[in-house]
């Protein structure tokens, strides 16, 4: 299963093994626990804990970026690698993606999107028998069948005089402050001398974590006795929180007071500052977004450093390159701050401004050498991207830039498999912006484009037809070529002759605007579409595309002409050609996690070992290739449909039926990663029978696997414990030296054809 495991822990995790306990008992016996209190008790955390430790597979989503609740089904359905399908909500496609999968979904932080969290997974439980969901909110969900189970704070000690340290090491709110203070100041220890004032402090932050950490990060200049000392002063002049809230919660928010008075004014202000962004950010976005009245765009670096020293934000490390984030609660803290300082929307407008221009300088910079870079950058600022946009169509007369915005880098969203969520940014704009905006009409060609990945034929003649429309009074050539070139690319969908005349007419007006991008595709098409009245021609013509691609930087172009060359050589020509290039453009497209390459190449793979008489690889690729296709969205798949259905009926034909699907069954089950490295011949078919090292119980247990059933599932089945099940799967693991359960999977559908031969 594709998706997200839970985030790495960047600290060591203290106590809560009884409260761990308890969630594993509430999830054996529903399926729906929601772990509630107040921010900073340690919800996510306990959470995450008990997702590491779960047997079955786990996907882990965090709403804390997300502030529009109807994107809730986009974020899961990226998350395991689903991606669009026009016709389909995405609820809807990732509940018939699980299935009857064994699956615990963590949706961590749902307090602001209560509403969409309980609808979602009301139709999750009802349309997938074997998922679970461990929640964590600030209020309960209010579906039928959740247990909710409130999280306390750390147990403190009490009043006794003079504890020793040993009778505090019992406490665990004083393990974590001793962990996190002694992270900050190596000497740090829980000694005689100082455990009264540890005892205490522990006591008057009321045992909450993050009240506690906020503490513990001062003992670098502090001692416990200075800290407790200042408490009581910082917290009688700081205090803002709501007297009627709960003590727990007065105490956390007086806490950040406390830790937000201990900062400078100017490291205050690029707190409040920063909590604009929705997920991680580098230095670079925030000097541009907190520079400003009273903050010089020089002095961001070491505010940040401030503010990192002081644990309000948390620092990681991306391909070579310094992140940090913030924990939601102090995020939130953040965000009134600014709202109270009358700066939001100038703060706001910076943010939108910055990402603004990081979309014109992808877009511009994309046919280059830094296209992988420019994937992964974008990935990872997709939450403040989402932030931008919707900004930008809510706010009176921003609109036009959210066209812009949207229209950018087409090609980032159709890899990403977000066509879908482009389209809906391009339409919301669309309808936000004046009906003369003069980017209307090329926003209208890229949402008909989308639209054509979504295999919307309907609505990709609409919007190009409203284009027309509005370009005819423009005289503008260049746009002109853009909705030729995708009136080409509809050609080839709707099998209309004019492909290479469309895309033959667009491609000299882009050279000369210096288009390269969209010149490559256009002589891409152009040359694919002559391939059955000049072969030779055709292939010298695709030769050419892919080194320019190759030389200008640009794989995805260059990646797009290689699968036409591949398919015009197993169409017309020969065999190992299309080998090479099918392999070179999956090769290509894993690099940056591609999802429309992982779909169109590892088909072109199953067609080439189909023509080389490689039946059983040829069927576990067209296995491999369906969850391909389906995480992309399966629609995209009739793009390939003749090619498709002659290479697969002829594998069907020569293997048999039952072979055939058993062999297909096998490339469902491989993970994306497995997927690619089988389509690449970079892993060895699992072991003959003759390699069987497991017992008769181990070979049943793996045959179970092979059905797709969890840990859970074979336990009941085989009338054991859940955890001899877990054993018995752990001792198959280590046997055939595989890491995962697809493998396993593999490995026993694999034994089972050897011996139906």
């Amino acid at each position: 299963m594709g998706g997200g495991c839970p985030r790495a822990e960047l600290t060591s995790y203290v106590g809560r093994r009884r409260e761990a306990d308890q969630v594993r008992r509430l999830l054996d016996a529903g399926r729906l626990v929601t772990l509630c209190g107040p921010g900073g008790v340690g919800k996510t955390r306990l959470a995450y804990r008990v997702a590491r430790d779960h047997g079955d597979d786990v996907l882990a989503i965090e709403l804390a970026e997300l502030r529009d609740g109807t994107l809730l089904p986009n974020l899961v359905a990226d998350r395991l690698g689903l991606h669009d399908e026009t016709g389909q909500s995405l609820t809807g496609r990732v509940i018939g993606h699980l299935g009857e999968r064994a699956v615990l979904l963590v949706l961590d932080n749902c307090e602001h999107l209560v509403t969409a969290c309980a609808e979602f997974v009301h139709a999750l439980l009802s349309g997938c028998p074997g998922a679970a969901v461990l929640a964590t909110s600030r209020q309960s969900l209010n579906v039928v069948g959740e247990q909710v189970m409130w999280v306390p704070p750390l147990g403190v000690p009490g009043e006794e005089a003079a504890p020793s340290p040993a009778e505090l090491a019992q406490y665990e709110s004083v393990q974590l402050f001793a962990d996190r203070a002694s992270a900050v100041w190596p000497d740090f220890e829980v000694t005689a001398a100082n455990c009264a004032e540890v005892a205490e402090l522990c006591r008057r932050l009321d045992g909450v974590p993050l009240a506690i950490e906020l503490a513990a990060a001062r003992i670098r200049t502090l001692s416990p006795r200075q800290i407790v000392d200042r408490l009581p002063v910082s917290l009688g002049l700081l205090t803002t929180g709501k007297r009627d809230s709960p003590e727990r919660q007065q105490t956390l928010r007086d806490t950040i007071d406390w830790s937000h008075g201990l900062c400078s004014g100017a490291e205050q202000v690029v707190w409040a500052r920063v909590a604009v962004f929705a997920g991680s950010f580098d230095l670079r976005g925030a000097e541009h977004v907190c520079s400003g009245p009273g903050v010089a765009p020089e002095a961001v670096l070491g505010l940040i450093d401030g503010l990192v020293d002081k644990s309000v934000l948390l620092r990681s490390e991306e391909d070579g390159e310094a992140r940090y984030r913030m924990l939601e609660t102090l995020r939130e803290y953040g965000q009134e701050r600014l709202q109270e300082s009358g700066d939001r929307e100038r703060v706001a407008r910076r943010h939108r401004d910055w990402f603004d221009r990081l979309t014109a300088r992808a877009d511009a910079e994309w046919a280059g050498p830094g296209q992988a870079e420019w994937v992964r950058r974008l990935r990872r600022d997709h939450a403040d991207l989402r932030t931008a946009l919707d900004w930008s169509v809510a706010e009176p007369g921003e609109a036009g830039v959210a066209l812009r915005m949207a229209a950018r880098i087409d090609e980032y969203w159709t890899l990403r498999g977000f066509n879908a969520e482009a389209l809906m940014w391009l339409d919301r704009a669309l309808d936000a912006a004046p009906a003369d905006h003069p980017d209307r009409p090329l926003a209208l060609v890229v949402s008909a484009q989308h639209a054509l990945w979504l295999f919307d034929l309907d609505g990709v003649d609409e919007r190009l037809t409203a284009a027309e429309e509005l370009a005819a009074g423009f005289g503008d050539e260049l746009l002109d070529a853009r909705i030729a070139l995708v009136r080409s690319l509809e050609a080839v969908l709707r099998l209309d002759p004019r492909v290479a005349e469309l895309a033959a007419a667009a491609a000299p007006v882009l050279r000369k605007h210096g288009d390269f991008r969209r010149e490559l595709r256009a002589l891409f098409l152009q040359s694919s579409a002559t391939a059955h009245t000049d072969l030779d021609a055709s292939r010298e013509a695709l030769r050419r595309v892919i080194a320019l691609g190759e030389s200008r930087g640009d794989t995805y172009g260059r990646d797009m002409a290689l699968f036409g060359f591949a398919l015009i050589e197993l169409t017309f020509g020969d065999v190992e050609p299309a080998a090479e290039a099918a392999h070179a453009a999956l090769v290509s497209t894993s690099a940056v996690d591609s999802h429309f390459g992982d779909a169109f190449h590892i088909e072109t793979l199953a067609w080439v070992a189909g023509r080389r008489g490689e039946h059983v690889r040829a069927a576990t690729l067209f296995g491999a290739a369906s969850t391909a296709w389906e995480l992309l969205g399966s629609s995209s798949a009739r793009m390939v449909s003749r090619p498709h259905a002659r290479f697969r009926e002829n594998t069907e034909r020569v293997l048999g039926a039952g072979p055939f699907a058993d062999a297909y069954a096998a490339g469902r089950s491989l993970s994306k990663d497995d997927a690619r490295r089988y389509a690449l011949g970079e892993d060895a078919p699992p072991a003959p029978a003759h390699d069987n090292p497991l017992t008769a119980r181990e070979l049943e247990v793996a045959e179970l696997v092979a059905t797709g059933l969890s840990n859970r599932d074979i336990a009941s089945r085989l009338f054991v414990a859940r955890r001899t099940a877990d054993t018995h799967v752990q001792r198959i693991l280590a046997k055939l030296g595989f890491t995962n359960r697809a493998q396993i999977a593999a490995w026993a559908t694999t034994r089972r054809l050897g011996q139906s031969r």
